[in-house]
């Protein structure tokens, strides 16, 4: 086999055709990466390969058959492949020998690539930013893909003793089993039937990740064998020595174990350096055990999208195949831009059924011909199962962050976006949770959204501590107090503290003070905020809070319309600052908080945590360190907005606003008779393992109500257009508090965001246009130089 193989290389290498097409190749990766805008690296703006390992395969399946199409065709042709079966060689040795100078020469078109490596390195925002591991990794999806590439190749120039005509056969073979299987998976009639498994595109996404999966190394290695087979086989026939059924049946049985065994136990080698395409345990296991078909339909598709979108299409599209990967075939996804061939009247109408739907839409600036166009996109995916739909956002804004820091945020959040929408798509029995009523809480109106929005994964209903027996309250998975506004009982704060030692978790969200910008604006301008009584100070403190009777004025705050005079009869509004209404922007890595775009509040206060053993306290939302503290009763006026704040007066540290408490509680009835009118049954003076949240605003979860009595959006300001994270955090609190699989520890996950420096390729970006044309094209020419002084000094002996 050696002879072969030296004897194939060095007649490549002796052939200035060789140089040719290895040079034209580079030429045309060298534009599509580094010159055409649609492709180019420098304006994808991220550093990154990828757009390398997308063009790579299309050029690949011209490059290898102008390489393989002479290897056997010509030595028929010209009567040499008699010549080589007088030696010692098998059919096989013949044919493996030729296929690794052929694959060698794949790699010696590859190696000058490795400068575009060098260049991403050298621009990057932080120099040396890109992910070496995730190359490597894609290099060698890329080199498994010529193998098989070199395998057809081998077949198509065996089967021909014309060059061109074994050329156009390897071209044809190549392409359809890259995505020929993908394309016909689309026709209706075969949309059931997962033939695009058999294609190499699957495969190949999957690898050129940076990502190594058992099963699709298996895959590349059975079909370049069997090709290889194949070639071997023609050539028997050709030399009337054809293949004995049992060796043909041996070997298909050894592809087939192969096949077989790398599905039954596989393992996945991420060569990422944030090991970013490793599923976590929660995820594996809940894809491992879905008990129904999942249905994925992505809205993000579409052309022209900008480098930063692309680069969320492409992340949405590896993380489906990720979870489908160990779903046992039960996940099925397509992208689909739901805007495409629609007249302009049925795109309104399909953008309010989206919205209905809970997926809002997105305006795109475009690059086109003629400058900017706007583009909408639904930057979400719908998951459908058992006949539920739950939406996905997959967009994560969050003020104060950079578009490039918002889709990286975005692309850490798929993980847990997805796997959280399937699974309460697919879970049977839906965790209750209850909202307390009774003591002038926020109404269903001003929760409506809450409560339709939690609707989609939990069983919601309000709750009367009063009647309901404590039997009902324990099957509760989570309790809500929003925004009480008049006294607990003894009999209910006993019942309350019960259900918490029993295991119960709750989520407070009240406030001390008495205050409302209607009841301000209904008072000739002022009011006096003056402290609530809700009884429940000495439970709180027990359970390790304070929540102080203070205001919270924050210069980070949104704004609230005023009346600013009158002209020609029409009341003049304008927007200015509230500093009661505080923006919290989260700081906390906490899951709960993590990414969630600023926080809408109303008239807080301040809270301080109390020393108790067994509790661990996490601080989730704090002020602006431009924030101070109001002791109350306090005259609030709305002249204060003719006032500009001095920063100076309020610097100061951030306050506490959100906290969570987990641990053992213990009950603030301890060594104290059960009060009057409340069941009796064993107290215990002590709490199970248990988590708490408590805010100190009661109008973190209310949504505001039109003049007309329709709700708007949680979290959404109809005064200033804007909305904020409000939703998001109830939805976090709600599945962190009812869930212990720990799959909101998904936010959690760290994707380092790695940008080109746009200075640097703004300055200098012909420069490196010219360096990454001409240096591989350079390398290539040195190499042909050399080898022709090699074989001149050689045989000029």
């Amino acid at each position: 086999m050696y002879p072969v193989f030296k004897k194939e290389i060095s007649a490549y290498l002796s052939s200035l055709v060789a140089y040719i097409t290895i040079g034209v190749f580079l030429l045309v990766m060298g534009l599509f990466l580094w010159v055409f805008p649609d492709s180019s690296i420098l304006e994808y703006g991220y550093a990154s390969l990828e757009s390398l390992f997308n063009i790579a395969p299309f050029l690949f399946m011209f490059l290898i058959p102008a390489i393989t199409m002479r290897s056997l065709a010509e030595e028929r042709r010209e009567g040499t492949f008699e010549l080589l079966l007088t030696r010692p060689l098998t059919h096989l040795q013949i044919v493996l020998g030729k296929y690794l100078a052929c694959l060698l020469l794949v790699l010696f078109a590859l190696l000058p690539t490795l400068v575009y490596y060098y260049s991403v390195y050298a621009l990057g925002a932080t120099e040396g930013n890109i992910d070496t591991g995730a190359v490597i990794g894609s290099y060698i999806g890329l080199f498994l893909l010529g193998g098989v590439f070199v395998a057809i190749g081998l077949f198509a120039s065996s089967i021909s003793k014309n060059q061109i005509i074994a050329f156009t056969i390897a071209v044809f073979l190549s392409y359809f089993f890259f995505s020929g299987f993908d394309s016909l998976s689309r026709l209706l009639s075969l949309q059931n039937a997962d033939i695009q498994s058999l294609g190499i595109l699957e495969h190949y996404e999957s690898v050129s990740r940076g990502v190594l999966d058992t099963r699709d190394l298996a895959y590349f290695i059975i079909l370049a064998a069997l090709f290889t087979a194949l070639t071997v086989f023609v050539l028997a026939r050709h030399q009337q020595k054809a293949l004995t059924g049992k060796t043909v049946v041996f070997v298909l049985v050894e592809l087939l174990a192969i096949g077989i065994l790398s599905n039954v136990a596989f393992t996945r080698f991420d060569f990422t350096k944030e090991k970013r395409f490793t599923l976590s345990p929660v995820s594996e296991n809940l894809m491992d055990s879905l008990a129904t078909p999942v249905k994925v339909i992505v809205f993000l598709e579409g052309d022209n999208f900008p480098g930063g979108f692309k680069r969320l299409q492409r992340a949405t599209r590896d993380m489906l195949s990720d979870l489908q990967s160990y779903s046992h075939g039960k996940l099925e996804f397509d992208f689909v831009d739901p805007l495409a061939g629609l007249s302009t009247e049925e795109q309104n109408t399909a953008i309010t059924g989206f919205q209905d739907r809970g997926i809002e839409p997105t305006n795109l600036s475009v690059k086109t011909d003629d400058g900017l166009s706007q583009k909408m996109i639904f930057p979400a995916a719908m998951v459908s199962a058992g006949g539920k739909e739950i939406p996905v956002k997959l967009l994560q804004t969050r003020i104060g962050l950079s578009p490039d820091e918002v889709l990286n945020n975005s692309i850490q959040n798929l993980e847990y976006a997805f796997t959280s929408a399937i699974k309460k798509a697919t879970s049977g029995g839906k965790p209750r949770v209850g909202f307390t009523e009774g003591h002038n809480e926020l109404n269903n109106i001003q929760l409506n959204d809450a409560l339709r929005s939690l609707s989609d994964g939990f069983l919601v209903g309000r709750v009367d501590l009063k009647s309901i027996p404590f039997d009902s309250l324990k099957k509760l998975s989570l309790l809500v107090i929003p925004k009480p506004d008049a006294p607990f009982t003894e009999a209910e704060k006993f019942k309350l503290d019960q259900y918490i030692m029993d295991g119960g978790r709750v989520l407070w969200a009240i406030d001390q003070v008495s205050a409302e910008l209607d009841s301000l604006r209904g008072k000739g301008g002022e009011q006096l905020a003056f402290p609530k009584k809700l009884n429940l100070d000495d439970q709180l403190f027990r359970y390790g809070i304070r929540i102080n009777a203070d205001l919270v004025a924050d210069m980070s705050c949104s704004q609230i319309p005023v009346a600013a005079g009158n002209v020609g009869g029409q009341a003049q509004i304008q927007l200015a600052p509230w500093l009661f209404y505080p923006v919290f922007i989260p700081q906390s890595k906490h899951p709960v908080v993590k990414n969630v775009d600023g926080i809408s509040g109303q008239f807080a206060n301040s809270i301080d945590t109390v020393a108790v053993k067994n509790i661990n306290k996490t601080i989730l939302l704090t002020t602006s360190p431009y924030a101070k503290k109001l002791t109350t009763p306090h005259m609030l006026s709305l002249q204060a907005l003719e006032q500009e704040p001095d920063p100076k007066e309020f610097y100061s540290e951030p306050k506490i606003t959100g906290l969570l408490l987990e641990g053992r509680f213990a009950s603030s009835f301890r060594n104290r008779p059960v009060p009057d009118g409340a069941e009796h049954f064993a107290v215990l003076p002590e709490s199970k393992p248990t988590k708490m949240m408590l805010f100190s605003d009661g109008d973190l979860f209310k949504n505001q109500v039109a003049t007309d009595g329709s709700p708007y959006p949680l979290g959404y300001d109809h005064y200033t257009r804007q909305t904020y994270g409000n939703k998001n955090l109830l939805l976090n609190a709600v599945d962190y508090l009812t869930d212990d699989s720990g799959l909101i520890e998904l936010r959690g996950k760290e994707i380092q965001l790695r940008l080109l420096n746009r200075a640097l390729v703004r300055g200098k970006k012909t420069y490196w246009q010219v360096i990454n044309m001409g240096i591989p094209l350079l390398i290539v020419l040195i190499c042909a130089i050399f080898q022709h002084y090699v074989r001149r000094v050689k045989y000029a002996r």
